[in-house]
């Protein structure tokens, strides 16, 4: 299909690509013969021209007028005719969705001889000047970039000179009074008159939707969500169909299945005599669908076959929007809809047993993040606690946060390390910025289809809407309810699951994933408050353990303690990849490293290391005990050496301060003359690592003596201790050989001195790009790799980890260098390349070396997906980040059909 236009019937729902999420859905729709007004989709490729180029294609006006033509044919009227006009409706659609991010502009067509012919046709003039008044705001603010409030103000004042609340109480004289009053806005703000060519009017409108991708707003979402800036947007324009035509006709967004606790049935928003953008702005309450059913029950029948056929065609949950004018119900868009991550987990399982999709896809259906959100504490149904009011439970869990009243404050105050609660009459798309920055969202318009609770479901935000209840005072930045004034600043507390609204904080209790998680099964659903807990509970269950079952991926965790062993063992670790053994020297303990490094000879540094031997010896005994029957990788020491002495500048203080007293310390002299000898301009490339083994005998050697003496006295009490000695920072063969024989060495003389065979592998730990780039050598020496992927992080990209998102991040991230920290998701077409090399050619070197990665990528979705397909045996990461990993890794295995070696 060649062309910038493709009509309704031309296209698929697997068109996304080039159709737009909105596009494909609507011709899918078409093609399922469903109820869907005439149209056309401009497709993404033009708007990335227009991007590329700064204007619209030549041949795109061309193609347009021809569709236009088809289109007039169709509906048998015509665009601009001022007797029975045709108007369109002009709506953005990207290939993802990005609810309330892009642009709309209905009634297009409209002006001062249309408006006539349209009450001319209807036989409704109130009808025709609200349609004409709704055209000018909304064509105000998107194409010419007038400020919303303007036309909210002028529209309030218009209700309150007539002294009601609602404005559909407003007469035609009304109405008509609105349309001048907004026009001459736009002759002030514009300084030109508002449009009366059709033409004009749709070429403008289009334009608008193509620069709403490159919004602020929309540049935020997508960073937020990981979409690339490079896909561009579709314009959709389809015959206008009126749910603003009197009692007969509404609006509104129907669910196949709640999309906030996955419950089966009808769930949606419906408005009476209302156009779709009333129902997402959430500036009018909602009904429910029952509404439409009770003012229409052949449409509402209509509306429950048409999603029974979308669901099962879809076999998801769908999301539909539609409209009903004068009895006649009008399908105006459907994708897959986004949902909370309970409702995710229950879905699946649900359409699982209903037959409709497989395990497979079921696990595919869900994420690591949404099983994260799912960890989150929730309020105790105990404790003390004072009820402000009750709105509609958008998107669930337990937020406890200051009140702000406005976007900015909310992430001005974020920054600053508070935890912050939205609070909103209405959210709009400039409200993003603070709705990330929030832990929830509260507001006293809109259902569970407004803009807050939609884009909030879509970022795990707990969010309340529609809390009538609530008098929100912007100007004294407060809000009054229940006889209470909350002001900003003060805490209050939301919770998703019940809507209910608390002041002050209140407690919160572990969620009952976290409770199956750590406990069992048999004791999450015992304890379970209610059948919904339950069924979320054996959701979560089914799916994690399909994805034990289906996933190669081993998954190991990075744990230094024996309390953090256990954890990670409960939370269902293989292994552990990572034990930095430096943590074990913190404390009171550090005193005795800086004894090793500054000793003056071999004498002063044996007394040192005996004195570390039975302690480190305790150390691994109690690590190795928790992971008793599993691979336990212990690295050597890694850290910089600045870490083990005293800070040069407080040592040289206080040595100055005693020697001006007359006290000085001849022990404190010493050691600063020393630490000024060792001290480095850069210690994270420094003295550090394998280094630092070389350089200070003794080091490595008593830290592998006392993880063989711990396991040969496991071994003797009939244990199965599996230890693995990984040596950190190596950048040269060279350096593995050396600390490789020193380690076979004290192998072999603990195992005569205990009779216990000691055979454990000696690996390396890849940081390097250059151990990277030698991998096929490395293997030759090493037995295992494990991928340090932030030191190599920080080498591949010259990036300190510490430094770079307070340094320039977010300037990096504003100006499209990068999308993501390198450091959250592995950059794969630099570091990954990287660990691609090196995975080939020491496969090479040593057939079946066991490989994995022990940076916190390992716990990362996005990175799992990768190790996956880079052949990798197992990720280790955080314990708390365990669960999420097997499921990911469960999902890798689905998504690559099959195993990758």
């Amino acid at each position: 299909m060649a062309g910038y236009v493709w009509d309704f019937a031309e296209g698929d729902k697997d068109a996304k690509d080039l159709l737009g999420g909105k596009g494909a859905g609507l011709a899918e729709m078409t093609r399922l013969g469903l109820p869907v007004p005439p149209g056309f989709t401009i497709t993404t490729q033009a708007c990335r021209e227009y991007m590329r180029d700064g204007e619209v294609p030549p041949e795109l006006r061309v193609e347009v007028t021809m569709a236009m033509r088809r289109l007039e044919d169709a509906m048998s009227r015509h665009f601009g005719d001022p007797a029975d006009p045709l108007l369109v409706s002009v709506r953005s659609g990207a290939k993802f969705s990005m609810p309330g991010m892009m642009e709309t502009v209905l009634d297009v067509g409209l002006n001062d001889l249309t408006v006539h012919g349209l009450a001319e046709f209807t036989g409704d003039e109130r009808f025709a000047w609200d349609s004409y008044r709704r055209l000018v705001q909304m064509f105000g603010r998107t194409v010419l970039g007038i400020a919303g409030e303007e036309f909210a103000d002028a529209l309030d004042k218009a209700k309150a000179a007539r002294g009601v609340a609602s404005d559909i109480e407003l007469g035609t004289d009304d109405l008509r009074g609105l349309v001048d009053t907004y026009k001459e806005i736009v002759r002030d703000q514009t300084g030109r008159d508002f449009p009366q060519s059709p033409r004009e009017q749709l070429d403008l409108a289009i334009s608008a939707v193509f620069d709403s991708w490159n919004t602020e707003r929309a540049r935020l979402y997508r960073r937020k969500e990981r979409i690339s800036d490079d896909l561009g947007t579709a314009v959709n324009i389809c015959a206008m169909v009126f749910g603003n035509l009197g009692a007969t006709s509404g609006t509104g967004v129907a669910f196949t299945r709640d999309p906030a606790t996955g419950r089966s049935g009808v769930y949606g928003d419906y408005l009476s005599n209302a156009q779709g953008e009333d129902v997402v702005a959430g500036i009018r309450n909602t009904h429910g669908l029952t509404e439409l059913e009770r003012l229409d029950p052949e449409a509402y029948g209509d509306l429950r076959r048409a999603m029974r056929q979308l669901e099962t065609h879809y076999r998801d949950l769908c999301d539909i929007e539609f409209t009903v004018e004068r009895g006649k119900l009008w399908m105006l868009q459907t994708r897959v809809g986004k949902r909370t991550a309970p409702a995710a987990f229950r879905v699946a399982v649900q359409l699982v047993d209903e037959n409709l999709i497989t395990m497979d896809e079921a696990l595919s259906r869900v994420t690591g993040a949404q099983l994260s959100q799912l960890l989150f504490p929730q309020f105790s149904p105990d404790g003390d606690r004072t009820f402000l009011a009750k709105g509609m439970a958008a998107s669930p869990g337990a937020a406890v946060g200051m009140a702000v009243f406005d976007a900015q404050t909310a992430q001005d105050w974020a920054a600053d390390g508070k935890d912050v609660i939205l609070v909103r009459r209405e959210t709009n798309p400039d409200d993003l910025g603070g709705m990330i920055a929030a832990v929830g969202v509260l507001t006293a318009r809109g259902g569970k289809t407004s803009h807050a609770a939609v884009v909030a479901r879509g970022m795990g935000r707990t969010c309340v809407c529609g809390a009538d209840a609530l008098d929100i005072d912007l100007p004294t930045r407060s809000m009054r309810v229940a006889g209470h004034t909350v002001h900003e600043g003060d805490l209050i507390a939301i919770d998703g699951s019940s809507g209910e609204i608390f002041l002050g904080e209140v407690p919160v209790m572990a969620s009952p994933v976290s409770r199956y998680l750590e406990d069992g099964l048999e004791v999450a659903l015992a304890e379970a408050i209610d059948d919904e807990t339950r069924e979320l509970v054996e959701a979560v269950d089914r799916i994690l353990t399909h994805a034990d079952v289906t996933r190669r991926l081993r998954v190991h965790a990075n744990a230094d303690t024996p309390e953090d062993a256990a954890r990670a063992r409960q939370l269902g670790a293989q292994g552990i990849g990572l034990c930095r053994t430096e943590h074990m020297f913190l404390g009171e303990r550090r005193v005795l490293v800086e004894h090793v490094v500054l000793a003056v000879d071999d004498a002063e540094r044996q007394a040192a290391l005996d004195a570390l031997l039975p302690v480190q010896r305790e150390d691994f005994v109690g690590l190795l005990t928790e992971m008793d029957g599993l691979p336990t990788t212990i690295r050597l020491l890694d850290p910089p050496l600045h870490e083990f002495l005293p800070d040069l500048t407080e040592l040289s203080v206080r040595v100055a301060l005693a020697a001006a007293r007359g006290e000085e310390d001849p022990h404190d002299v010493r050691l600063l003359g020393a630490v000024r000898r060792m001290h480095e301009a850069n210690p994270m490339l420094g003295l550090r690592g394998v280094r630092l083994g070389l350089v200070i005998p003794g080091l490595f050697a008593l830290q592998i003596r006392a993880v063989c003496e711990a396991t040969a006295r496991l071994l003797a009490g009939g244990m199965d201790p599996k230890p693995e000695i990984m040596v950190p920072l190596v950048g040269s063969v060279q350096e593995l050989h050396l600390v490789r024989e020193e380690a076979l060495r004290i192998m072999a003389e603990v195992t005569e001195e205990t009779g216990q065979d000691l055979t454990m592998p000696v690996g390396v730990m890849i940081e390097l790009p250059r151990a990277a780039l030698t991998a096929g050598r490395i293997a030759e020496e090493a037995q295992f790799f494990s991928f340090g992927t932030n030191d190599l992080t920080q080498t591949t990209w010259g990036f300190s980890r510490d430094d770079v998102e307070g340094a320039f991040f977010a300037q990096y991230a504003a100006n499209g260098v990068l999308s993501v920290s390198p450091f959250e998701t592995i950059d794969e077409r630099g570091v990954g390349r990287l660990v691609t090399i090196a995975v080939e050619e020491g496969r090479q070197s040593r057939p079946g070396l066991k490989i994995g990665v022990c940076g916190e990528h390992g716990g990362d979705p996005e990175s799992i997906r990768f190790f996956h397909a880079a052949g990798l045996d197992y990720v280790s990461c955080s314990p708390f980040r365990v669960p999420v990993a097997r499921l990911e890794a469960g999902r890798a295995a689905v998504e690559s059909g099959g195993d990758t070696r």
